[in-house]
């Protein structure tokens, strides 16, 4: 056998070995965005809630929590703007008043 022959036998080993090792990849959970949680919370809740009361909201029912964010309410009252600026009537939130969003009855 020539050597390059057996560098192909050692590597087609190798990589036979490697898929043989690897176990069945348990499948996590998928996790629910903010916008989709903050959705969820004001169809529940049927009144406007401030961006604050949907981040501590979220967090008790146990839809979303903050993965170690400063101002996850600011970030969640920023994303509620640029899905309301960028698909008008069909976003799935409306403000109502400074800084108050509620449910629009589109998407979710």
């Amino acid at each position: 056998m020539s050597t390059t022959k057996k560098t192909k036998a050692k590597k087609a080993a190798k990589a036979q070995a490697s898929k043989a090792k690897k176990p069945a990849a348990e499948k996590k959970p998928k996790r629910i965005s903010a916008l989709d949680a903050a959705a969820t919370v004001l169809k529940k809740a049927g009144k406007a809630m401030r961006s604050q009361e949907m981040i501590t909201a979220m967090a008790n029912q146990g839809l979303w929590k903050s993965p170690g964010g400063k101002t996850p309410h600011a970030t969640l009252y920023a994303a509620m703007m640029r899905e309301e600026r960028d698909k008008g009537k069909e976003s799935r939130f409306r403000k109502v008043d400074r800084g108050q969003f509620e449910f629009n009855g589109k998407g979710a």
